[in-house]
């Protein structure tokens, strides 16, 4: 599957973003989708999940309450809506999809088989 991620851009501490990732063929029922993110000189950071076949969401505690993960099936897109942003949430985020693996291993980025280019989200007033 390939994987495009877009809708990074710069917002002001306290704004929203959505970001899209829409992928060449269905997803539902077939890959679990999740974001990650990265700073410059940082290792890569689980962001959130929706696992394949219960659709349900997993999130970082670093973004419970403010993000939420969703997909729409007839557009094969999973989306991440940021709300209260803060200067923090800056980096390069990333979409990602794995087709098997356990729950214990949801957030560990290199247990996924296929990633979308990254789009830069800048949090800065």
């Amino acid at each position: 599957v390939q994987l495009q991620a877009s809708g990074g851009g710069l917002v002001q501490p306290g704004g929203s973003l959505r970001l899209s990732c829409p992928a060449s063929e269905r997803t539902a029922n077939v890959y679990t989708m999740a974001w990650f993110r990265q700073e410059p000189g940082k290792e890569r950071e689980f962001v959130s999940a929706l696992r394949r076949n219960s659709g349900t969401p997993y999130y970082a505690d670093s973004v419970k309450g403010r993000f939420t993960i969703s997909r729409d099936n007839a557009k094969n897109t999973v989306y991440l809506q940021m709300n209260s942003l803060k200067p923090e949430d800056t980096a390069v985020y990333y979409c990602a999809a794995r087709q098997t693996g356990i729950l214990s291993t949801l957030r560990n980025g290199a247990m996924y088989n296929y990633w979308g280019q990254g789009t830069l989200v800048t949090v800065s007033s």
